[in-house]
């Protein structure tokens, strides 16, 4: 379908029968969630397609190029909380902005390492900045995951200072792999697509300075723990 090919994270509704309860329930996200594409098919080739044999909703997203599904024997006992949790949990984009819920979906991602720009989003550079932040993203997709850390929101100074970085060395890129808890950390730095490529084209060449081993006490590993 090209409506999925064409957006970051899409949500389909693959019904074989449009009169149960999940149905009415999957119209209501559509304007709680509107950074995400919503779809509905019944068509039985497109089902087919995409390997789904009973009522199903799938989640797409094109960043990771992943399709994950709640099925029949989940929808059978769905409500509002938990269709809305799935969707906030795994919609990630091409930047996603780091919270407890996106977390949880960033470590469950296949992909294991991830950029983070720090920066508050109430600076007059914010705009322009995370437009280059997006542009480079582009370079990395499928690789690295892109992931914005408002310092102007006072729980995410743990996260800052996990990466030993302070505000006034702010905004700042830091890099980190989950599979070994290898990162490294570009304080004070010009957000542009070629320092950001530069970055991690270094990393990814085996350029890391830092190994740190996670503890409940360093905010970004612990999220995905005791969200």
């Amino acid at each position: 379908m090209e409506f999925i090919a064409a957006a970051e994270v899409a949500v389909i509704g693959f019904f074989q029968d449009l009169e149960i309860p999940a149905v009415s329930l999957f119209h209501s996200m559509v304007q709680k969630f509107q950074a995400v594409s919503f779809g509905i098919s019944t068509d039985s080739e497109v089902l087919a397609h995409y390997n789904i044999t009973g009522n199903t909703i799938s989640l797409f997203r094109l960043v990771d190029n992943e399709q994950l599904d709640l099925e029949s024997k989940d929808i059978e006992s769905i409500d509002a909380t938990k269709l809305s949790r799935f969707i906030e949990i795994n919609s990630l984009h091409l930047v996603t902005e780091y919270n407890p819920a996106t977390a949880i979906g960033l470590f469950n991602s296949m992909i294991q390492i991830h950029l983070l720009l720090m920066m508050n989003k109430a600076s007059p550079e914010y705009e322009e900045s995370m437009h280059r932040y997006q542009n480079a993203a582009k370079l990395f997709q499928g690789k690295i995951l892109f992931i914005l850390v408002d310092s102007g929101v006072k729980a995410n100074g743990k996260v800052i200072s996990f990466f030993k970085l302070k505000e006034s060395q702010l905004p700042a890129l830091a890099i980190y792999r989950t599979l070994d808890e290898e990162w490294d950390t570009l304080p004070r730095a010009e957000v542009s697509v070629e320092n950001v490529q530069n970055f991690c084209d270094g990393f990814l060449g085996g350029k890391r300075l830092n190994t740190m081993l996670p503890s409940l006490d360093n905010s970004y590993f612990s999220n995905r723990l005791n969200f």
